[in-house]
């Protein structure tokens, strides 16, 4: 290209930014966008009965995944012989595979705003806005697994990120970040609730906000009550399914089949005709939709990395579906899970957006109301318009396979929370005022913690057994096994020494059934109140990160700087939150209508992405001074004392080494491996998700639209290039979701009940041998303990 027109258009497309430019196109009279917007005559049809809707969502939907948990419940009984724990209900076992881990991130992270939000985006700002919309959103995402390595590396028994948090910080810090985790948890919580009642209620006749909140509250609780975590890992597989389906099946339906005129709004060719009859935003270069040199464009793609950062950081769920993995397995698990997200919101909002635009040129009396725009119900109705009462199943589908993922999701989020944040730690601890360093059980100091503590006293040291090697403890599993969904009162360990622990883990599994069902009926009031206060979806996606932000710097620095403090990280998080308010309560106020227009201004981009700014660097700044004024890590030793503290988190009944015995295989029960251990068995891990995270994010940041950009405004044939390769990467990546994520999981579970069979050959030919020889109890228990070595505890 040449170099003198590249700066030639560069300077025009500046001076747009000040002088609104009139343009003009041979082919038609340019209008500008909003004259064909506001007109409330076209409008999404409501297609299905009220009984038709419950029928598909609840029966449908629900009951399939319902017998999807419970096929996952019967896979991990009867092949991996896992027993139903506390743990195994928030961590699916700890070992899920890299593709199951890649489709269920990218599930639970595409958000049913994201499907709907982005083509609205797109209508807004032009082709720039979905795709930048989608590229912060990743970028957030791939930085989460160098995160994540140090969170498994330092923490590898924690269950929550909060857990950290409490082992490092204390009580006082801790529930600060419970509050704030809490709060993120209600906010995602709330946008799906909207964005899914919206939809409903446009789709299902005499569909009301009380039977729309009831149908999301069963659909995310009723799989998540009978299988878990795990069963979410097998159940976002199916909805990954159907949405890559239905949305390949959407896209050769409205662009490709049949070929030519019959097409619904004719082939992209002649979308791009009809969209260069629209006069585009007034900071976009030439004032067209179909250039990514656009001003408002970077602003959203900034509040969206706030956004982003805000719910995935800070987020459980985002930490449990990275807990339940390896660390190299998370790694790639997310990378991939970065295209698959990336695949849908880009594919969706730029093809809907444009063909919204491109039929709204010559129909202005059928386009949508400026409010259902910012509702998101563009692409229902397009997709409506073109394929009737189908359209309708087909987005319904989508939507709610979406929403499913994520509500689940949260749901078992909240519940974690609770269980292991509040009710072991405050509510119903096993031992009162227990101690870092010290044993649950016996309460006295661990032998590898007498370092950590570096007291100068002789402690008693903790002599209980690993309960690996405790024979009591082989019995009382094998009960669990053999009794194991026939219980219906509590079991009598004979164990003296883990015994009444496993009773309160008991307790606690049952307490974690009545909290799952007591979030999921909360689903209820709590969406009803958001509904009524008659906030829209918009406002909450753009509003509700300034106030979770201030989370997200403490979250992260107690991960990867050893010198942060309790005091830095409170003072900074709440004086954040206090001036990320009140900067947007300010810059609201000095728009037109000033706070009057409450949700109007304070949802302004330039007023979000103010409050965003604020709210994390006076987070950030404050929580780094307060804590390098207040820190006491003044050597190696120091640092490797406060490290080490993660070390204790754990589960004398499930301990963490376990999972990485083919780690260290050399290291008996009572030892556990260094964090210098940890970070040099996965430094591949570590170096895999610094590698593969920078050349993705230099894909998506710098690469792809460098290159679009290049092109300044694009030409017909540029434009049918661009959607075609969005198209194009959404069904590689439906391919990639629907084979391989099934194929890994047969290959594990043959692997698994091959290994079963070797091993239990020699095990069952020497309790044989010792049964004819009279000695039936011993052997027996020798063959209880030989099994004991292959059964997750």
């Amino acid at each position: 290209m040449n170099f003198h027109r590249v700066n030639w258009k560069t300077f025009t497309w500046f001076l747009t930014l000040v002088v609104p430019a009139v343009s003009s196109n041979p082919v038609c009279d340019v209008i500008s966008a909003s004259a064909v917007e506001g007109d409330p005559a076209g409008a999404v049809t409501q297609v299905l009965e009220k009984y038709e809707g419950a029928l598909l969502l609840l029966l449908g939907f629900g009951g399939i995944s319902v017998l999807v948990a419970a096929s996952y419940n019967i896979i991990r009984s009867y092949v991996f012989r896992d027993v139903s724990s506390l743990d195994s209900a928030f961590d699916a076992g700890g070992r899920v595979t890299t593709s199951l881990t890649a489709v269920t991130v990218g599930m639970q992270l595409l958000w049913p705003a994201d499907f709907l939000q982005s083509a609205t985006v797109t209508v807004r700002l032009g082709i720039a806005g979905a795709f930048w919309y989608s590229a912060a959103v990743a970028t957030v995402i791939l930085l989460f697994p160098l995160l994540s390595v140090e969170f498994k590396t330092r923490a590898p028994g924690a269950k929550t990120y909060l857990q950290v948090i409490k082992a490092r910080f204390g009580q006082k810090t801790h529930v600060v970040f419970c509050c704030f985790a809490l709060l993120i948890n209600a906010i995602v919580l709330s946008a799906i609730i909207i964005s899914g009642s919206d939809l409903f209620q446009s789709l299902i006749k005499d569909s009301s906000p009380e039977f729309c909140v009831l149908i999301m509250a069963t659909l995310f609780g009723s799989y998540s009550f009978v299988g878990g975590l795990g069963s979410t890992f097998y159940v976002s597989y199916f909805n990954a399914l159907l949405v890559f389906v239905l949305i390949a099946v959407l896209i050769v339906k409205l662009f490709y089949l049949p070929e030519g005129p019959a097409l619904p709004f004719g082939d992209l060719g002649h979308i791009y005709d009809r969209l260069q009859c629209l006069q585009g935003p007034k900071d976009n270069e030439e004032q067209s939709f179909t250039t990514f040199w656009s001003a408002g464009s970077l602003v959203w793609m900034v509040q969206a990395v706030f956004i982003a950062a805000a719910v995935t950081f800070c987020d459980q769920a985002s930490w449990q579906s990275r807990i339940a993995a390896k660390p190299a397995q998370g790694v790639i698990g997310f990378i991939v899970a970065t295209f698959l997200w990336f695949a849908v919101p880009s594919t969706i909002g730029t093809s809907i957006g444009v063909t919204y635009l491109s039929f709204s040129a010559h129909n202005a009396n059928v386009t949508l109301s400026n409010a259902d725009i910012d509702a998101g119900l563009t692409v229902p109705y397009i997709v409506q318009y073109a394929l009737g009462r189908e359209g309708s199943f087909i987005v319904l589908t989508i939507f709610t396979m979406l929403m499913m993922s994520t509500g689940s999701g949260e749901v078992m989020a909240i519940s974690s929370i609770i269980v292991y944040d509040i009710c072991q730690s405050y509510v119903w601890p096993f031992r009162q005022g227990h101690k870092v360093g010290h044993c649950i059980i016996c309460s006295k100091v661990k032998g590898d913690s007498q370092k950590v503590l570096n007291t100068g006293q002789r402690d008693e040291k903790c002599q209980c057994p690993p309960v690996i090697e405790c024979l009591q403890c082989a019995l009382d599993q094998e009960l669990i096994l053999t009794t194991q969904g026939l219980r219906t009162q509590m079991i009598h360990y004979t164990c003296e020494v883990h015994g009444q622990y496993r009773s309160y883990q008991d307790i606690m599994v049952r307490f974690k059934n009545w909290c799952i069902m007591g979030v999921t009926l909360g689903i209820v009031p709590f969406g009803l109140i958001m509904i009524s206060t008659g906030v829209d979806l918009n406002w909450i996606f753009l509003t509700g990160c300034i106030v979770t932000i201030p989370c997200f710097p403490g979250s992260v620095l107690c991960i990867l700087w050893v010198k942060v403090t309790a005091k830095g990280m409170v003072i900074g998080s709440l004086c954040g939150l206090l001036c990320g308010v009140g900067a947007t309560l300010l810059k609201a106020s000095a728009l037109p209508g000033g706070l009057g227009d409450f949700v109007l201004n304070t949802s302004d981009p330039l007023t979000v992405l103010v409050g965003a700014c604020v709210s994390f660097f006076v987070t950030l700044i404050v929580t780094i001074v307060v804590s390098v004024c207040t820190h006491a890590i003044k050597s190696e030793d120091d640092a490797r004392r406060e490290w080490e503290k993660l070390r204790d988190i754990d589960n004398p009944l499930n301990p963490w080494l376990e999972f990485y015995r083919d780690e260290f295989p050399e290291m008996s029960g009572n030892e556990k491996p260094t964090y210098k251990d940890m970070e040099k068995v996965f430094r591949k891990g570590k170096v895999a998700a610094i590698v593969g995270s920078a050349c993705c994010i230099l894909l998506f940041v710098v690469v792809i639209p460098g290159s679009m950009a290049s092109m300044h405004v694009l030409d017909a044939g540029q434009f049918r290039g661009w959607v075609t390769a969005m198209h194009s990467w959404c069904f590689i990546m439906a391919g990639l979701a629907i084979v391989v994520a099934p194929l890994e999981e047969v290959v594990v579970i043959v692997r698994e009940l091959r290994q079963r069979g070797i091993k239990k050959l020699p095990t069952e030919a020497a309790h044989s041998s010792s049964t004819c020889a009279g000695n039936c109890n011993n052997s027996h228990q020798v063959h209880i303990m030989n099994n004991m070595a292959t059964t997750k505890l």
